[in-house]
């Protein structure tokens, strides 16, 4: 009974990390698609790093790797495991009704640009979060306690000379210090959203870096910073690897259906007060002895606002 839990536990896990607009490849080639590096190319704070401040490699991971969407839209995109047309949001509903408990960590890296690209990378921890953990602590903690823990390392790979220089061979930041992080937790999943182009620094890197994009491979992975001696080693939540994203290549978003109603009203609203603006204008320029005309304009106005209104109920 539970190899049949765990090989369909499996199997939603399995899915959702093929599905998407980006391919998962494997990690020494994966041109335009996503992978999951070697826990050991990064390097994190050791047993005695307070004494010694040596750094290991980090190892295995703490979640499992679940997923990663290159997508845009007409806006930011934001609360993505809110979203009940989102397709992670929609698996992890289903293990949920198929009497799973899954937890899922979303980190939503917002790049800077007209075109409101989001890099999303989703991880998943299957086992209960053990009490008091640095996990714990994180969810239950707020978002002062989130800013100042929450730690990027980005690794460039392979890339441009000028990239390479710009970020270092391993740029290492606390998130919420650098740029502004936005948290949403739900009973399921943990959702960060960063936004890069909050920050000037990052703002600049992430727009020189995006210019090379087609020919980048770039590994991030995501941890809680140790801070006191109990918490050490350091242990790495999740990470991604990317290679030669093509702008092209992102997926629409398609956001809440509440969201794409709002739309639609404002869009009626609009046409409504467009049509009464044109009742009126055609009435200011009706001359005194067009009488017939006026009463024509009159009726069309009315047919006009009428039928918005109708459009509106």
């Amino acid at each position: 009974m539970e190899d049949f839990q765990d090989a369909n536990e499996l199997d939603w896990i399995e899915s959702v990390k093929s599905e998407g607009d980006v391919p998962l490849l494997e990690p020494d080639y994966c041109p335009n698609g996503w992978a999951t590096p070697p826990g050991d190319k990064f390097m994190v704070r050791g047993p005695e790093y307070f004494t010694t401040k040596v750094k290991i490699p980090a190892g295995d991971y703490l979640l499992k790797p679940l997923g990663f969407d290159w997508i845009k839209g007409h806006s930011k995109i934001c609360d993505v495991l809110n979203n009940r047309n989102s397709r992670v949001a929609k698996a992890v509903a289903d293990a949920v009704a198929a009497g799973e408990n899954p937890f899922v960590w979303a980190f939503n890296l917002q790049v800077p640009s007209k075109e409101n690209y989001s890099a999303i990378a989703y991880f998943v921890n299957v086992d209960p979060i053990e009490e008091g953990s640095l996990m714990d602590q994180f969810l239950k903690g707020d978002d002062a306690f989130r800013n100042a823990r929450l730690k990027l390392i980005a690794n460039i790979v392979n890339g441009p000379w000028l990239v390479r220089t710009a970020v270092g061979e391993q740029a290492i930041c606390i998130l919420g210090r650098a740029v502004a992080c936005k948290y949403c937790i739900g009973e399921n999943f943990i959702e960060v959203d960063v936004d890069i182009g909050a920050s000037m620094v990052a703002n600049a890197i992430v727009h020189l870096a995006f210019g090379y994009v087609t020919s980048l491979t770039v590994d991030l992975a995501f941890l809680i910073e140790s801070q006191t001696e109990t918490e050490l080693p350091e242990r790495i939540l999740g990470a991604v690897r990317f290679s030669e994203l093509d702008p092209a290549s992102a997926g629409m978003y398609e956001p809440p259906s509440d969201e794409s109603d709002e739309n639609m009203q404002a869009s009626l609203g609009s046409r409504l007060w467009k049509s009464i603006g044109q009742g009126f204008s055609n009435l200011l320029h009706a001359g005194p002895q067009d009488g017939d005309a006026l009463a024509e304009v009159n009726a069309n106005g009315c047919a006009q606002e009428n039928g918005s209104e109708d459009m509106l109920k």
